[in-house]
């Protein structure tokens, strides 16, 4: 009974003594150094942890984090949703009737985004869709901490067009059509009364 008891008094002292080393020889701060530092995945000295948020981490340029979309420069051509293995963008799109802008690279806009969104919490972080899309709309950025309460709150919207805008225009796109197709049934009547 008495080895025991000492036996336990004895682990408690080591652990005592190695928590009380480690509380006094942690009062520096820890300093931020780059990824390219020799010494970034070795034991560092100083504190356990950076004093986040106030320090915080180098992001390396080519990490993957949260997607965002410039949606001026989009052509909603639908690579991206087409290439996601886990379908978490969705698109919208409704074909303009006339030419409705160039993107910053100058590429021509024809098709209207009623929606483009991003499902984040369904995000794997491949950045295939930043690697197909052609007007570079589509990129990662540096924001990696994105906490919310919700979990609705991590689909982004990114098209700005109201659902009566869209049926506006749903509603021309519908319209063009059927006098294109009109006038295309009158060629063809023409063309058989005068043959």
């Amino acid at each position: 009974m008495f080895k025991k008891t000492l036996s336990g008094f004895t682990t408690a002292w080591k652990g005592l003594t190695l928590t009380m080393k480690h509380l006094f020889a942690s009062n520096a701060k820890r300093t931020v150094i780059p990824m390219s530092d020799n010494n970034y995945f070795k034991k560092l000295e100083g504190t356990n942890t950076i004093q986040y948020p106030a320090q915080k981490l180098p992001v390396p340029e080519v990490g993957r984090y949260q997607l965002d979309v410039e949606i001026d420069d989009c052509i909603v051509c639908d690579l991206c949703a087409k290439i996601c293995p886990v379908d978490c963008i969705t698109i919208d799109s409704i074909k303009a009737t006339e030419l409705i802008g160039h993107t910053s690279d100058g590429s021509p806009k024809r098709i209207h985004a009623a929606t483009f969104d991003i499902d984040m919490a369904k995000c794997m972080y491949c950045g295939l869709c930043t690697i197909v899309c052609p007007t570079e709309c589509i990129i990662m950025t540096n924001q990696y901490d994105k906490s919310v309460f919700e979990i609705n709150q991590l689909t982004y919207e990114f098209s700005d067009m109201l659902p009566e805008v869209a049926a506006e225009k749903r509603a021309l796109l519908e319209k063009q059509q059927a006098e294109k197709q009109a006038a295309k049934l009158a060629a063809m009547k023409q063309k058989e009364d005068g043959a």
